[in-house]
């Protein structure tokens, strides 16, 4: 029974890192996607740093272009570099926790096997010391 228990905390810690590697997967793609964005919108900010004070700027809302004030267009495109910067170091605090849950649960998933085989052991010498008893 305690090697079925064993087996369980086996199943158990495996299940573990194999979730743990899917939401590091997850992250990764989420900061990938991060990633793009903000140099899209650093291209976008670098594109109206070129524009004279008193340029058209339109922003595209769903079919529509809207015209939108310079200024306005500027303080929009800082806001969401801020926002996805922000986006971004909290996937890398994230990744880090992650990582570490992942590092842990290795070392736990690599001496399972070890604990197990000491139990089979101690059962092996157990049963032959009853054996033995019974012998005699």
């Amino acid at each position: 029974m305690a090697s079925s228990a064993a087996l369980r905390d086996l199943q158990r810690e495996l299940e573990n890192k194999i979730c743990c590697v899917s939401d590091i997967a997850k992250n990764h793609q989420v900061r990938k996607k991060y990633t793009i964005q903000l140099g899209e919108n650093e291209l976008v900010l670098k594109e109206l740093g070129f524009l004279n004070e008193g340029a058209n700027v339109y922003k595209l809302i769903g079919p529509v272009l809207v015209k939108q004030d310079l200024a306005e267009a500027n303080a929009n495109v800082r806001k969401r570099i801020e926002y996805i910067s922000a986006e971004l170091k909290r996937l890398d605090a994230t990744l880090q926790d992650l990582e570490e849950k992942q590092n842990s649960e290795k070392e736990a998933v690599s001496v399972l096997p070890f604990y197990m085989l000491a139990f089979v052991l101690i059962m092996k010498i157990s049963l032959l010391h009853l054996f033995s008893v019974v012998i005699i």
